[in-house]
This record gives C-alpha cells, structure tokens and sequence, in this order.
C-alpha cells in the first residue's frame, strides 16, 4: 500500500511540474511573439494544456473525493470555455484587420 501512495505522489507531482512547465512556455511565448494570432494560439494551448496537466495532477494528489469532483468539473470548463474566447478573439482580429500592412510589407 505504501508503494501505490508513492506512485500516486510521483505521477500527481509530475503532472503538476509538467503544467506549471507548460504555463513558464506560455507566458515566454507570448512576449516573444510578434503577431496577435500567434500570441493568442500560444497562450489559449498553453491555458488549455496546462491547466488541464496541473488539475489532473491535483485530482491524482488529492484522491478520490468530492473536492476532485470539483476539480474535474472546473477542468471541463476551462476546456470549453477557453477555445471558445480564443476563438471570438481570432475572429475579432480577422474581422477588424489589425496589423495586416505591416505582414503584407513583408510578403512584397
């Protein structure tokens, strides 16, 4: 029994550094780059991914209870709701064209 609390505790902890990783990733990504969509797509796969990977690291952790229960539940709507708002943002800065001339300057 004690052996199956130790892998619990590796693969929770786990997923929890390769989240935060993830969010490290991110956060570098978008000061780096330069147009908004690409800033926009890292920083939705980077909410998505990683907050995914740390609560599912926090579920493995907690164990089986209503406070994992929770958890899932906010895990599904931040997976619905993030792709959803990068989207309606990408939408927006189609819609609306902003920055297209400078892009357009380097393509001639």
């Amino acid at each position: 029994m004690n052996i199956l609390l130790w892998i619990r505790f590796i693969l929770g902890t786990f997923l929890l550094i390769c989240g935060m990783l993830l969010f490290v990733v991110e956060i570098i990504s978008v000061f780096k780059l330069d147009y908004v969509l690409n800033r926009m797509h890292a920083a939705a796969t980077g909410d998505t991914f990683g907050i995914g990977l740390s609560i599912i690291g926090l579920v493995i952790l907690n164990g089986w209870n209503f406070t994992s229960l929770k958890l899932l539940l906010v895990l599904v709507f931040l997976w619905f709701s993030s792709p959803v708002s990068s989207h309606l943002i990408a939408k927006l800065e189609v819609i609306t064209h902003e920055g297209e001339d400078k892009y357009e300057k380097e393509e001639r």
